[in-house]
């Protein structure tokens, strides 16, 4: 996946948790949507990963296909 299809899948899985989030409002809990929006979270933290390591190959001229996705258990332990 090139950079401008990483971005373009970020872009669609913000809309999704953004439009998921606004039909939440006034409503009570739904196992489903909090579910969906968990799967979320983990796919866009990996899809900002994967483009944080395409873009620090990039920077230092190694190619940016030499790149993975890394697993949930990874991603979810970074320190903010």
């Amino acid at each position: 996946m090139d950079d401008a299809s990483l971005r373009n899948r970020i872009e669609d899985l913000v809309a999704e948790e953004r439009r998921l989030l606004e039909e939440s409002v006034g409503r009570g809990p739904d196992e489903e949507r909090h579910q969906r929006l968990q799967e979320l979270k983990i796919e866009l933290d990996q899809c900002w990963d994967l483009l944080r390591q395409r873009e620090a190959h990039e920077e230092f001229r190694l190619d940016p296909e030499n790149t993975s996705v890394r697993d949930e258990s990874t991603v979810e332990g970074y320190e903010q």
